[in-house]
């Protein structure tokens, strides 16, 4: 679960909670913890696959008008760091709270054109306010909009972190970056997002039950998307996916199979892909070598 948006943790996530509460589910959330500038990402609107995608989407009704101004004619209000409460309820109730970047739509716009001082800086005020609010750092991040570069691998390497998920891909890998690879362990979004699938497919649960395959899937959500106008959606989906005899768990415990492992981790570079129904590029990982040829700490 990102949460992007102020409104998307002010609104979404209570429902969410609600939700999972009753279907006896535990998620991961993956909180942005600086302000948000939604606002600022009509930059975007000179891409043509864009303004396809709002077409597609409606994003009034999706984001609501307060998101989609906020950081340009409205305050960009903090998100996680805003609502340390909220935060602390989410870990309360079993589900898993890691990092969403600290300037969700800076970050995507420009991490391939920021100095590495900046990509620390983001890093770093992200996990500072982590700790201010649960007295320990950080396990686990995702990077907003699945962006990433080598530079900030090896700078968020140095957290320590159990695993990352920014990237989009098939199964668990290890990044092959500056010569070797690295300690944290990429756990990638396999599935299509549902504002991904909106306009492009009649029924959105369906679609991804029929997209399940055989071990783990991982599946991203949105607090102001499926925590909003797409939470029936939601709700048919893990009917469905249940009858399809998935089993629903957290991120880390994907990550913790994925760690025991070991070795049998393919290692692979970090290239630009792309995903059907989503606008730019994203991060994936490339060809992978052979990983006991591999191994880290060699």
């Amino acid at each position: 679960m990102d949460v992007d948006t102020r409104r998307g943790l002010a609104e979404g996530v209570p429902r969410l909670l609600d939700f999972f509460r009753r279907a006896g589910l535990r998620a991961s959330f993956f909180v942005t913890m600086g302000p948000d500038r939604s606002g600022a990402a009509i930059r975007r609107a000179l891409r043509p696959s864009f303004l396809l995608k709002m077409w597609r989407t409606n994003p009034f009704r999706l984001y609501g008008v307060r998101t989609l101004l906020s950081g340009t004619l409205l305050p960009a209000l903090p998100v996680g760091a805003g609502a340390p409460a909220l935060l602390r309820q989410i870990a309360d109730e079993g589900h898993e709270v890691a990092l969403h970047g600290w300037d969700h739509v800076g970050w995507q716009d420009r991490i391939d054109r920021l100095a590495p001082s900046a990509i620390r800086g983001d890093l770093t005020g992200a996990a500072r306010a982590f700790v201010a609010i649960f007295g320990q750092p950080p396990r686990a991040s995702a990077a907003p909009g699945w962006r990433t570069t080598p530079e900030a691998l090896v700078i968020q390497e140095a957290w320590g972190l159990r695993y990352a998920s920014d990237t989009r891909g098939t199964r668990p890998f290890r990044p092959w970056v500056a010569g070797g690879p690295l300690k944290t362990i990429q756990v990638p979004t396999t599935l299509p997002t549902m504002d991904e699938l909106l306009g492009r497919v009649r029924d959105l649960p369906a679609a991804l039950v029929g997209a399940l395959r055989p071990g783990a899937n991982v599946l991203t959500l949105h607090a102001e998307v499926e925590g909003g106008a797409l939470r029936p959606a939601l709700e048919r989906f893990v009917e469905g996916a249940r009858r399809a005899a998935a089993a629903l768990t957290r991120l880390d415990e994907v990550a913790a199979a994925a760690h025991a492992d070991g070795d049998a981790l393919p290692v692979a570079p970090l290239v630009r892909g792309r995903v059907d129904g989503r606008s730019g590029w994203i991060s994936a990982p490339g060809p992978a070598g052979h990983p006991a040829s591999a191994r880290v700490g060699e």
